[in-house]
């Protein structure tokens, strides 16, 4: 059994569950009227489970690798109780030493033609992912104390220009104990005297408390969420399972895609990138592009303009949105 809260813990606030999709699904209006008012989608077991279940497998694989889950369950990451000291996979950690961005599953989930199929029909179009995937195996931690809020946000700081709707996909059951999402309902129209969205993060304060909805997960479904809403993850608290998940951000392909390549040039003036087949474009900066790199969770970001020369190097692979030849975001690939 999972473990409880200890006393004293602020646990989890009171929150209602999501509003359910899946009777809209054959009713792309009615979808997006209820996209406008409420900010996500939730959808139960729309999700290819055989496809899910590869996708899974591939961080069970990563976790037994690193020798801290009993590698004869397949059906979950349960905790084997070896040293988590060093554990390389984390919220906002070096995506140079995670071993699930070097395999980076995503690229076969998304091609799979169910998959492919079923975001098609959410999007209204071809799907376009950008390169900037979210891989989660948080450990349990059943002593942990504090807030349950991990880190309020909202994703529309850090994604200037783009017109992105965030895909977060549950890989094994998550239940009370094991935390999940939550978000905040409706409130994906910031107004006027709203309360601020930095790039760093939203005080939880801030967030009206009843608009938190939350969900205990399975595999196969599916939340999708703006890029304004703010969100958290909540603490892990279960004494045996890893909670595993990822989160992908996509457009539709008939919209201002962004260009994905390598560094070819830049100056404090503009930025040439080129593409894997060698087409190249150059792209203006000005003091509102907003370029970001690694530097833990979000410090120091967006990049002052006379820093970007300085700190994004040639043959560094990002993609650039933009605005009539101007960037106006640019980030590294992962």
């Amino acid at each position: 059994m999972n473990a409880l809260p200890e006393p004293g813990f602020v646990g989890t606030p009171p929150m209602r569950e999501f509003n359910l999709s899946n009777h809209l699904l054959d009713n792309h209006a009615a979808l997006e009227a209820a996209w406008d008012r409420d900010g996500y989608w939730f959808f139960r077991d729309v999700l290819d489970q055989d496809a899910v279940a590869r996708l899974r497998a591939v961080y069970l694989e990563v976790l037994g690798d690193l020798g801290v889950i009993d590698t004869g369950r397949t059906e979950a990451a349960v905790y084997n109780g070896a040293s988590l000291e060093n554990f390389p996979i984390a919220m906002g950690g070096d995506p140079a030493i995670d071993p699930l961005m070097a395999k980076h599953p995503m690229r076969q989930f998304v091609s799979e033609p169910s998959i492919h199929a079923l975001f098609t029909q959410l999007f209204g179009d071809e799907p376009f992912w950008v390169p900037n995937t979210e891989y989660h195996a948080l450990p349990p931690n059943s002593s942990r104390g504090g807030s349950r809020f991990n880190y309020v946000h909202a994703d529309g700081a850090n994604n200037k220009g783009l017109p992105l709707r965030i895909c977060w996909i549950p890989l094994a059951p998550i239940d009370e104990a094991t935390g999940g999402l939550a978000l905040a309902e409706g409130l994906h129209k910031p107004r006027l005297h709203d309360f601020p969205r930095p790039p760093a993060g939203i005080e939880p304060d801030d967030v009206p408390a009843a608009a938190w909805r939350r969900a205990e997960f399975r595999p196969g479904d599916l939340l999708m969420f703006s890029l304004e809403t703010p969100h958290t993850g909540l603490a892990n608290l279960s004494d045996r399972f890893f909670r595993l998940s990822m989160d992908i951000r996509g457009m539709r392909k008939s919209d201002n895609i962004p260009m994905i390549g390598t560094v070819v040039a830049l100056d404090e003036n503009a930025i040439a990138i080129a593409d894997d087949n060698g087409r190249q474009r150059t792209f203006r900066l000005n003091e509102d592009t907003f370029c970001r790199i690694f530097r833990g969770r979000l410090s120091g970001m967006p990049l002052q303009l006379t820093e970007i020369p300085r700190l994004v190097k040639i043959g560094d692979p990002v993609y650039v949105a933009s605005s009539c030849g101007t960037a106006t975001f640019i980030r590294p690939q992962h």
